[in-house]
């Protein structure tokens, strides 16, 4: 169970595919990220290994610069609400103070750096390849310093994020050959990641940011030299400060067009992962895989039970008609015959009503009669991973 832990959180990494045997992987052991990145980006005619290598890195590259904005600002893992807040970073004695353009510019950092993982990968076509990658050569620059210090290995910083200690791979202990079937698989996350940043930015959160971060400034002005009467501040200031910003950020009215983009990526990314599962089951090898089929192991010690990949794709097939509006979303106060239409949220992105949303007043333009998602593929599928559903959905995407 542990190992696999580690693998799901590897997994919130995706495109670790470099050049064979192992002299990329060295290469972003001695040099980083960006270094290797920029040396494949110049290459005229890449190789499909050198594309997917490219990828990878492009995709890396992206989290890398969002937690060295973190580190400059002094952003701790807190956020839990968004993946790439929670990650643990160093501690920086020297951080500037935040602003709400530094929210803004992180979370389109990530969507540009997903729009260039997804270039690169255009260029891999339907070449077949096979790279090796350590997972003990990967890190993170955090500090831009441009040397790796502890704390800074990606298997370090993921399996933090989860209270995994002690699970980070040895250098040869992990060792992953990707191939043909995970370029499908890396296009797809890069959608998943997309979708979900390109969401944010629908509902901006710099404007919010500023606003509470301001006003937080100017309650503590007024406490004067009189220690305050309890520690409420001390211990709950910051976390009610941040789900005030998502609050008043999805209270906003929404950028359309980019709830619009955020769809077709939602949409694309079940594509894409139709494609591998396509890809993955006319393998007939067992070498060091990365998600592997039904009759392989992965790297990471992963064997998947009889019936997961069919089970998988019941799941997408919901999803997929979710987003499409050919299913509705169930709602307690809607009964058994009515239910949301997930299409007209996209289509129409309302200011967010939490309240009035659970009571279900605000979400009324957006109901309609029709058949209601039962929920049983998704039933099915956690009774097949036997309690580890949610992990695995990460690990596929």
């Amino acid at each position: 169970m542990r190992r696999f832990l580690c693998a799901t959180l590897l997994s919130l990494m995706p495109g670790l595919a470099f050049a064979g045997p192992l002299d990329l992987s060295h290469e972003i052991r001695d040099k980083g990220i960006q270094a290797t990145q920029s040396r494949l980006a110049a290459l005229n005619a890449p190789t499909g290994e050198e594309a997917f290598a490219l990828a990878g890195l492009r995709f890396l590259g992206a989290v890398e610069q969002a937690l060295q904005l973190r580190w400059q600002v002094g952003l701790e893992a807190d956020w839990s609400e968004l993946p790439i807040l929670r990650l643990p970073i160093p501690p920086n004695p020297e951080a500037r103070e935040i602003r709400g353009q530094d929210i803004t510019t992180l979370i389109a950092g990530i969507t540009t750096g997903m729009d260039e993982a997804r270039a690169a990968l255009d260029q891999v076509g339907n070449r077949d390849f096979g790279l090796e990658i350590d997972l003990a050569d990967l890190w993170f620059d955090i500090n831009a310093n441009g040397q790796r210090e502890p704390g800074e290995a990606i298997a370090d910083v993921a399996v933090e994020a989860l209270g995994l200690w002690g699970m980070a791979p040895e250098p040869g202990q992990i060792v992953i050959r990707f191939d043909g079937s995970d370029a499908a698989w890396l296009t797809a996350y890069t959608h998943l990641i997309s979708g979900t940043a390109t969401v944010f930015q629908a509902y901006d959160p710099g404007p919010a940011t500023d606003r509470i971060l301001q006003s937080t400034r100017d309650m503590h002005a007024l406490w004067g030299d009189t220690p305050p009467p309890n520690a409420w501040d001390m211990m709950f200031g910051n976390q009610v400060d941040r789900v005030t910003i998502i609050l008043q950020a999805l209270a906003q009215e929404p950028d359309a067009a980019l709830a619009a983009k955020a769809h077709g990526h939602f949409l694309a990314m079940i594509e894409e992962n139709r494609r591998f599962w396509t890809l993955v089951a006319a393998e007939t090898d067992n070498d060091r895989e990365w998600v592997p089929n039904e009759k392989q192991l992965s790297a990471l010690g992963l064997q998947l039970p009889p019936g997961t990949a069919a089970q998988w794709q019941a799941v997408l097939a919901d999803a997929e008609k979710l987003l499409k509006g050919e299913i509705l979303m169930p709602h307690w106060r809607y009964g058994a015959e009515a239910g949301i239409s997930l299409k007209k949220l996209f289509d129409a992105p309302p200011k967010v009503d939490l309240i009035g949303m659970i009571q279900g007043e605000a979400l009324l333009p957006y109901a309609e009669k029709g058949l209601v998602m039962s929920g049983q593929a998704w039933s099915d599928f956690e009774r097949l991973m036997q309690g580890d559903a949610v992990l695995f959905a990460v690990f596929f995407n």
